[in-house]
């Protein structure tokens, strides 16, 4: 999701009535990383757990009382996702390539798994059995067990893959190079490849299918997990380096630099309401809220969706 290279102003939508200022947003709550990087997010019952690489940290954040809860010390440089499953949230981290165990009861890192990411912009997933990242740029999805904390499975994907979701029995795995989306089956680890948007990286879950945030032209690719077909590419004016995507309140929701949200629905499959201005990297929805970082203001937000307008 990071990026520091300056870059020309994104497009966004077109749509009349659509583009909104991120300024006339009025968070319920602000946390200040203290100079730090928040980055990747994930969500637990009454926490959100954020990254920050430059501290070797993962911040715990309270839902109930939008306070920080801890600051846990985890592998050098964390980068590419945060996984919730099996009691834990589990860090990749860049610096030392390892993974970080970390129990959500005691906020301390109860297992060190020694494999990496093999790309800082990538994504790490929990199915019902299993912890799963790629781990080797030539194209290595490894299975992880949580009863052991090791690697008991690596499965072929097209080298370059980065991003991960789970969903519907599978495991989804981006390839930005060239245009794919690999469907690895999370009981037998066969293999399916779909072709999406130019440079899918991020992807998201939900309503019945899997949604790639596309970096070549700034599209969502669409694809039913059930048919494993493309069934929409929405335009929603966000290409280039960075950002992140998720599901939640029924409808997807992208992050950009200069576009901190974009809303979709998937009724229409269309850009219903987006937001320019400072902010953006990543983006979660749940416990009753929006979750936003800005990474270069070094802050977290929190945002009431019956506030939107």
């Amino acid at each position: 999701m990071q990026a520091q290279k300056k870059r020309p102003p994104r497009p966004g939508v077109s749509t009349p009535g659509v583009k909104r200022e991120v300024s006339s947003i009025t968070p319920v709550a602000v946390f200040d990383m203290e100079s730090g990087a928040p980055d990747w997010m994930v969500l637990t019952d009454g926490a959100v757990w954020v990254t920050n690489g430059p501290r070797n940290l993962v911040h715990r954040l309270d839902a109930n009382t939008n306070k920080l809860a801890a600051n846990i010390t985890v592998g050098k440089r964390p980068c590419s996702g945060l996984a919730a499953g099996f009691g834990s949230i589990w860090v990749p981290s860049c610096g030392d390539k390892t993974i970080s165990r970390v129990d959500i009861h005691t906020n301390a890192v109860a297992a060190t798994v020694p494999v990496g990411p093999a790309e800082s912009e990538g994504g790490i997933a929990a199915s019902d059995d299993a912890i799963w990242l790629v781990t080797d740029p030539h194209g290595k999805l490894s299975r992880i067990d949580p009863k052991t904390n090791a690697v008991a499975a690596m499965v072929d994907v097209p080298p370059g893959s980065a991003g991960l979701v789970y969903g519907d029995g599978g495991v989804w795995v981006t390839t930005p190079s060239t245009n794919q989306l690999t469907r690895v089956d999370a009981k037998t680890n066969e293999v399916e490849t779909i072709t999406v948007g130019p440079k899918p990286r991020f992807e998201t879950f939900g309503a019945g299918s899997v949604w790639t945030l596309n970096q070549g032209d700034g599209t969502i690719s669409r694809v039913d997990t059930k048919t494993r077909k493309l069934t929409a590419t929405i335009e929603v004016g966000i290409p280039g380096d960075g950002g992140e995507i998720a599901f939640g309140s029924g409808h997807v929701w992208a992050t950009v630099f200069q576009i901190p949200m974009s809303e979709i629905d998937p009724a229409t499959n269309t850009v219903v309401r987006q937001w320019v201005g400072d902010g953006g990297d990543s983006i979660r929805v749940g416990l009753d809220a929006i979750w936003l970082t800005n990474l270069r203001g070094h802050l977290v937000l929190r945002i009431d969706p019956k506030q939107l307008k």
